[in-house]
C-alpha cells in the first residue's frame, strides 16, 4: 500500500552490521543468524538485498576493523552498498535512487543500531513514502545505559513496540519476528 504507486517491490535492507557498532551489541549472535536467514531467502525469491555502511572520523574510519561488515554476512556481487555518514540512510546517499531502481516500495529493515541509524532509517523511509516492515528479532543496539539510555533489551523493545503502532495515510508500518517476513506484496 506504498504511496509509491510505480514500485511493487520489497528490498531487504541490511544497515551498519559492523565490527565497530556490533561489539558488545544486544543478542549480537543471534541478530547476525536472523539477518542471514533473512539474505538467503530474500536471494532465493529473487528479492533485492541492500546494505548500508556508516563511516565517520572517530569510531568508524574508512576501511579500518571496525568499520568493516561482520564476516558472517558476506555481500554477494552485485548487491548494492550504501556508504552513508548520517544516521538516516537516505541523507546524502545514493539509497533512493537505488531502490527506485528495483522498483522497491516496501522496506524490510534489519540492523543496527536500534536508537539511532535503524530509528532514523525507518522513519525516513515513511516519510519517503515506503511502506516498512522492521525485523523485531533483526536489529540491535549496545549498551548506553551509562549515558542515561535505557538498557539494549528496552530499547529494542521499545522500538518494536511503538514501530508496531505507526501509522500515515497510504502507507504502512509494522514489526514482525524473521519466521513471519514475507517479501510478498502486502
Amino acid at each position: 500500500m506504498t504511496t509509491l504507486s510505480d514500485r511493487p517491490g520489497t528490498a531487504l535492507l541490511v544497515i551498519d552490521m559492523q565490527n565497530g557498532v556490533l561489539e558488545g551489541a544486544f543478542q549480537r549472535d543471534a541478530v547476525i543468524a536472523n539477518i542471514a536467514a533473512l539474505v538467503t531467502k530474500a536471494r532465493s525469491e529473487g528479492v533485492p538485498v541492500v546494505w548500508v555502511q556508516h563511516s565517520d572520523d572517530h569510531n568508524l574510519p574508512l576501511h579500518s576493523p571496525q568499520w568493516e561488515y561482520v564476516a558472517e554476512l558476506p555481500r554477494a556481487d552485485g548487491e548494492p552498498l550504501v556508504h552513508k555518514r548520517y544516521g538516516d540512510a537516505f541523507e546524502a546517499t545514493e539509497l533512493e535512487e537505488l531502490l527506485a531502481e528495483r522498483r522497491a516500495g516496501r522496506l524490510v529493515v534489519t540492523g543496527a543500531s536500534s536508537d539511532a541509524c535503524i530509528r532514523s532509517t525507518i522513519h525516513g523511509a515513511f516519510t519517503r513514502g515506503y511502506d516498512v516492515t522492521l525485523v523485531g528479532d533483526a536489529h540491535t543496539t549496545g549498551d548506553l545505559s551509562q549515558w542515561g539510555a535505557p538498557g539494549p533489551e528496552l530499547v529494542v523493545a521499545h522500538t518494536n513496540l511503538y514501530w508496531d503502532y505507526t501509522s500515515a495515510p497510504g502507507r504502512t508500518a509494522g514489526t514482525v519476528p524473521t519466521a513471519e517476513v514475507s517479501f510478498a506484496a502486502a
